[in-house]
């Protein structure tokens, strides 16, 4: 298994399990959520598992599922999985030069278990990748981001059983919904490090509000392509300002 490639006694693994433990009530709370949600849109336990260990992100399952519900073409229900999962495209691209003397099949496993709070705790601890001629210092920095996915990883799947199997019990009106959204919202705010990226938030949020009214789910779709194309193009003149003249 992915995780048994560093020993559970490193003090690295350790460390990473250790500084994600403050979040995992929340991501806790939004993995039953999800669970909850799964069962009340109308998927059988087999389908919920298969989407709990297959897809492993909140946001695209609370995403797709009305969609699913509604039976919208598949080409919708991909697209609007692939646009709120765009993110991690930015988080596979980043940590490829801390992971690139691993072999594929470690790499590829590492980015189905980097969640966004493992991602984020691990660049603050580890803002530069480890120079390519110390292995043991990048051994050091995976076993980290190893200990930080594995505890965000059980806390979810333990969220999304207990959600599966316990929704008859646990009535919507509890509020779990608006749990799981602060707990979003949380990890949403602590990736607004720059103009840009808050710009691309509050952007997003207004458009998303605007075209609500669009059939299924589109409104999200439509946010996200608008807000990057708005960005990009305010990064393209920026870098433009700071090249030099001749």
């Amino acid at each position: 298994m992915f995780f048994l490639k560093h020993n559970f006694t490193n003090p690295s693994f350790v460390q990473g399990a250790l500084e994600l433990l403050p979040a995992c009530f929340g991501i806790f709370t939004w993995g039953m959520m999800t669970g909850v949600a799964m069962i009340h849109s109308g998927l059988n336990y087999p389908e919920s598992l298969m989407m709990t260990f297959c897809v492993f992100a909140g946001s695209s399952q609370l995403a797709v599922l009305p969609l699913l519900a509604a039976r919208a073409p598949i080409w919708v229900i991909l697209a609007t999985a692939f646009c709120v999962n765009l993110r991690f495209v930015v988080f596979s691209a980043h940590l490829r030069n801390y992971l690139k003397t691993y072999p594929r099949g470690y790499r590829v496993m590492c980015a189905y278990f980097t969640a966004d709070l493992s991602y984020i705790q691990f660049i603050k601890r580890f803002p530069h990748p480890a120079r390519s001629i110390d292995q043991k210092a990048i051994d050091e920095q995976t076993a980290y981001l190893a200990g930080s996915n594995a505890l965000n990883w059980f806390s979810w799947m333990l969220g999304s059983m207990m959600g599966l199997f316990l929704t008859h019990f646990i009535p919507i009106d509890w509020g779990l919904g608006f749990a799981g959204f602060l707990a979003l919202l949380g990890i949403a705010m602590t990736l607004v490090s720059s103009h840009l990226r808050l710009l691309a938030a509050v952007l997003s949020g207004m458009l998303a509000v605007y075209f609500v009214d669009l059939p299924l789910k589109l409104n999200t779709m439509l946010a996200i392509l608008i807000s990057i194309a708005v960005c990009d193009q305010f990064e393209l003149y920026a870098a433009r300002q700071l090249k030099p003249k001749n």
